[in-house]
């Protein structure tokens, strides 16, 4: 089993990310486990010189280790045009070719279509969603897709600016469009992808992947089989596991990217204690895979979402608040320890935020106290449980 560390390098860790690092961490080393560490860069944009040194120093800091050499999305762009290059470009690209094939094809999802909507169109023709960062799309460049697909076509390759969709399963296809997945702490989890996420941008018209994509593909070519991360991703759950199987539906091979990965591949093999780790991954038990209940796929990912960390004002802590980031605790005299006790107060795992390390955490580590109280934290400085160090930043 191989878990993953994946921060995005645009800013410096805060205590909500080291929250999710710890508890990923422990969720792979307490097993004796690899753990791996992926900068996901793949939105340039967004990456700020030196934030991926930083991470890998506070989390060395912290003394929470990984297996082999950091994986760096943006040096893996062949891996994904590869796996783009895959999906089919039209709805009866994969039929038989009749009518009805090409209907039934349709129906299934996974095939790609230009979209040439701006975001005031899709903002002006959606419905709104509660706020975890999906808007579902209206399907008008679907719409046009099927209709017309020569003149979808030609506007993309008369160079008219476009994203590359990717198809879900029609609502009428009740078994292809919905995912089932069991999460570690939030139990049983049911979605309609139609519904509930809707058609997926794969390309953005700025050329960049995106990164519903780029993870799936990423942790099918890693071997990554354990994630946690915050419970604001459990949508995104639902529409990675379809991306997966639609992936290896259409020939991509969960080793594509062993010769780009290969220092991982090759990693010692240590375990958190220092001995090798001989032990063969262990297939998942039916209730935590994730998959899509018409289709047999391959072995998915165990998913582990956790609560967020709210900030005195009870809104989610973001890099911009520089108080609470490692780099301004660091200067402020905060020891490891201490930040560490308050990370694992925060999941449940000591009653009281009292310095501790990672390694001290091991043989206590499980997921049963989040199952027993998975609601958002919050960061009050006016709590008697919450340190005078915490307080002072918080404030």
């Amino acid at each position: 089993m191989t878990g993953r560390f994946a921060p995005t390098p645009s800013g410096r860790m805060h205590i909500g990310n080291m929250v999710a690092m710890l508890a990923a961490w422990l969720d792979s080393r307490s097993r004796g486990r690899h753990m791996l560490l992926r900068i996901e860069d793949i939105d340039t944009p967004r990456v700020l010189p030196d934030a991926d040194r930083w991470i890998m120093d506070d989390l060395t800091w912290l003394g929470m280790d990984w297996d082999g050499e950091p994986v760096y999305q943006s040096q893996r762009l062949d891996l994904y045009e590869q796996a783009m290059g895959l999906l089919p470009r039209e709805a009866g690209s994969a039929s038989a070719g009749t009518a009805s094939d090409a209907d039934s094809a349709a129906d299934n999802g996974g095939w790609l279509y230009p979209c040439f909507c701006s975001r005031a169109d899709i903002r002006a023709a959606s419905a709104p969603q509660e706020g975890d960062g999906f808007q579902i799309y209206p399907g008008t460049c679907r719409a046009l897709a099927l209709a017309d697909p020569r003149r979808s076509a030609d506007r993309a390759a008369q160079g008219q600016r476009h994203s590359w969709r990717l198809a879900m399963p029609s609502p009428a296809n009740t078994a292809a469009d919905t995912v089932n997945f069991t999460d570690r702490v939030f139990g049983p989890q049911t979605y309609r992808l139609s519904r509930s996420i809707g058609d997926s941008i794969i390309r953005r018209s700025d050329g960049l992947f995106s990164y519903q994509f780029v993870v799936t593909v990423d942790d099918l070519t890693t071997g990554v089989d354990s994630i946690v991360r915050g419970r604001d991703l459990l949508r995104s759950t639902a529409l990675q596991a379809w991306i997966r199987t639609t992936l290896v539906a259409n020939g991509f091979a969960a080793d594509a990217g062993q010769s780009a990965d290969q220092d991982v591949a090759q990693s010692t093999g240590q375990n958190a204690g220092g001995t090798a780790d001989t032990d063969a991954n262990p297939a998942a038990t039916p209730s935590s895979i994730a998959t899509p209940s018409s289709t047999p796929t391959p072995l998915a990912p165990e998913y582990a979402h956790i609560p967020l960390i709210d900030n005195a004002a009870g809104r989610r802590l973001a890099k911009r608040e520089r108080s609470l980031d490692m780099g301004a605790l660091r200067a402020r005299g905060v020891t490891a320890e201490q930040v560490t006790g308050v990370c694992a107060y925060l999941l449940g795992l000591i009653d009281t935020p009292e310095p501790c390390t990672p390694t001290s955490l091991l043989g206590g580590f499980g997921w049963e106290p989040l199952r027993r109280n998975h609601a958002d934290r919050k960061l009050d400085p006016a709590s008697p449980q919450c340190p005078d160090w915490l307080a002072d930043a918080v404030g």
